[in-house]
């Protein structure tokens, strides 16, 4: 890729400015490569030391990454400005998102709670309400709830406990497909990934023990409802993988159960017994996605560590998303609604599973909002697909070095349109056009 941009600057903060508004504006895409510290050191006239310290800067940034022999490139998602949604034309079925049913969601009403004892400061950063109702849950699961916290999010409770542990460039083991924006995190925190392998019941034994025996010093695994492919354990997988991780026992575990309660499989967990480990419940898929609220039960050290440093900055989750979690995990009515929720979602994929296989073509999904779907050429099927009324998602955001795919969101998805989508994969697959020799 040739270099169309020169940076400029006479100090290291200059440079990295002028390549952070680069890439912002466009003008420096993900990818790009940068001059290499000498090259660039000779242009402006500058020691190779301040244009080093600017590449490290980048790197610590989530901006560059080193590629050793390939230089410094332009990550693939680098942190200056939110990623643009993607537009879905008019009149296209919008299946991108592994997103809820709204009907399938609670209404909420700022009332829904009743009064709420205003927070303070130096008040526990947990409302007792939610700890309990939390701790109920991770109990009946097996999950030790000793030690809670509660942050913004799946994906911010994430960040925050491999900020606690690890540093950029310690390797961190992820599913492959794995879910894009945690990719990006992990890219925007300079910690290489290594991959492991899944199948219909989620990451691979094998694979596994291969990406810890490289120096992984944390992995992140999906119990149910994987993004993208809808992997689950059972407890034969869980038992596996458990045993995989024995012989690691310094390895940050992280189990990120996102769904839940309307994820449609049984809980199983592999931490029990592990020095450092958290298991993260997120309220977005079950409740809403606007309540940005996530449980998590962990070790005594890592717990301590993330709400330490919560405290320090955003302090504390309002009491009032924490008060109307809690009330609504009380509420016998929402359980029901949550209950109906993961049946409708099972017989959403099952039914389009079932249509795709009458086809010929094999699809994924035990758990969660999405069908994963294998492909030999994803931008012919996704184009192929658009032109005939559907948005799904390409597989290569997923993927690091699996095969080919493409997920389907399920969540709102009606028995006619799982018929007449099958349909139209078919007619992509078959009229797929040939590569050229």
């Amino acid at each position: 890729m040739p270099i169309h941009y020169r940076p400029s600057g006479s100090s290291a903060s200059e440079i990295v400015a002028d390549i952070e508004a680069a890439v912002r504006e466009g003008r420096l895409q993900p990818g790009a490569p940068l001059p290499t510290v000498r090259t660039l050191a000779t242009d402006l006239g500058i020691s190779p030391a301040t244009v080093a310290s600017a590449y490290r800067e980048l790197r610590v940034k989530g901006i560059a990454r080193g590629h050793r022999r390939a230089g410094t490139r332009i990550t693939s998602a680098p942190p200056t400005a939110p990623r643009p949604a993607l537009v879905v034309p008019p009149g296209v079925r919008d299946l991108l998102m592994g997103a809820p049913d709204p009907d399938l969601l609670p209404p909420i009403s700022v009332a829904a709670t009743g009064p709420v004892s205003p927070r303070l400061y130096g008040d526990p950063p947990m409302s007792a309400a939610l700890a309990l109702q939390a701790a109920a849950r991770f109990r009946a699961d097996g999950i030790d709830p000793s030690h809670q916290a509660v942050v913004g999010g799946a994906l911010d409770a994430v960040e925050r406990v491999l900020g606690s542990w690890l540093r950029p460039g310690d390797l961190i083991a992820v599913e492959d497909p794995g879910y894009a924006p945690l990719l990006d995190l992990l890219t925007a925190m300079d910690m290489p990934v290594v991959p492991v392998s899944l199948d219909e019941y989620g990451a691979r034994p094998d694979s596994l023990d291969e990406a810890l025996a490289r120096g992984c010093a944390a992995v992140l695994l999906v119990p149910r409802a994987q993004n993208p492919t809808g992997a689950a354990w059972n407890q034969a997988r869980a038992r596996e993988l458990a045993g995989v991780l024995e012989a690691y026992p310094d390895v940050l575990v992280i189990e990120d159960d996102h769904a839940a309660d309307v994820a449609g499989t049984a809980a199983f967990t592999v931490t029990a017994g592990r020095s450092r480990w958290v298991t993260i419940r997120s309220a977005s898929k079950s409740l809403s996605p606007d309540l940005r609220l996530a449980v998590m039960a962990g070790d005594r050290v890592t717990i301590a560590r993330v709400e330490g440093r919560q405290a320090l900055g955003t302090g504390w989750v309002s009491y009032l998303l924490q008060e109307t979690v809690a009330a609504l995990w009380r509420d016998p009515a929402v359980g029901q609604l949550m209950e109906r929720a993961a049946a409708a979602y099972r017989q959403r994929r099952e039914i389009l599973i079932g249509e795709l296989a009458a086809r010929g073509i094999s699809a994924s999904g035990i758990s969660g909002l999405g069908v994963w779907v294998p492909v030999p050429d994803e931008l012919s099927v996704t184009s192929g697909l658009l032109g005939r009324g559907w948005a799904v998602s390409p597989g290569e955001r997923f993927r690091i070095a699996s095969p080919p795919g493409i997920r389907i969101g399920i969540g709102t998805m009606t028995p006619e349109e799982a018929r007449l989508l099958a349909g139209d994969l078919s007619e992509c697959l078959i009229r797929r056009p040939r590569r050229a020799e």
